[in-house]
């Protein structure tokens, strides 16, 4: 299959400025700010290792604000509720149809919340569970087992869930991992070394792989 360049990755491409990525703000009461450390961290490991040029302070941007079109790739966490408006639900689907790339990271307690409200973007799509093989396990750091798991909390295996317009995925859902609190300041969970590059190889993975689709 030829692959396509998304309208992001093309200006990626083509220009040489600093790429931004920012934290998702959304409603219903979740602690979206549940990970403050993670993408400051996950940026500094991607522009050493994989030759990326992103703004290394992330921004924050609320999903039915005009500035989510100038991020190509924008995360999401928490632990608790999720409530998408009409306006969050049109402007988050038009972003990510046109290019845009948005990453998921259940901290534990969001999932029943989130597919709820994934159905309000796209009620005719589901998630689908990618397989180890999938390109975005091996685009820079090999996972040839699929998504890594970085903390345990209730025995469940990682699962890694994508949404996919025109062959494209553009949303990644990845439960019962925790990649979020890999990438937080060592301090935060007093993860091992290991477990921590475990967690940011996979998170520089995901950020190659929306970078260049």
């Amino acid at each position: 299959m030829k692959r396509v360049l998304s309208t992001f990755a093309l200006l990626l491409s083509l220009c040489g400025f600093t790429q931004e990525l920012a934290f998702v703000k959304y409603k219903g009461g979740g602690d979206w700010y549940a990970n403050p450390t993670s993408l400051p961290n996950l940026i500094a490991f991607c522009n050493q290792n994989i030759n990326t040029q992103i703004n290394p302070k992330p921004q924050t941007v609320e999903v039915d604000s005009p500035d989510l079109f100038q991020f190509p790739f924008v995360h999401m966490t928490g632990h608790g509720n999720v409530f998408f408006s009409d306006n969050d639900v049109e402007n988050l689907r038009n972003y990510l149809i046109s290019g845009g790339f948005l990453h998921i990271d259940d901290n534990y307690g969001m999932q029943p919340y989130i597919i709820k409200e994934l159905k309000k973007v796209f009620p005719d799509k589901d998630l689908i569970e990618l397989p180890p093989n999938h390109e975005i396990f091996n685009i820079a750091y090999p996972f040839p087992n699929g998504l890594p798991k970085i903390h345990e909390h209730d025995g469940k295996r990682p699962q890694a869930f994508g949404l996919f317009h025109e062959d494209r995925l553009i949303l990644l859902f990845t439960f019962e991992s925790d990649l979020g609190d890999g990438w937080e300041d060592p301090a935060v969970h007093n993860d091992p070394e290991n477990v921590r590059e475990k967690a940011l190889k996979m998170g520089a993975n995901i950020v190659k792989y929306a970078f260049e689709h």
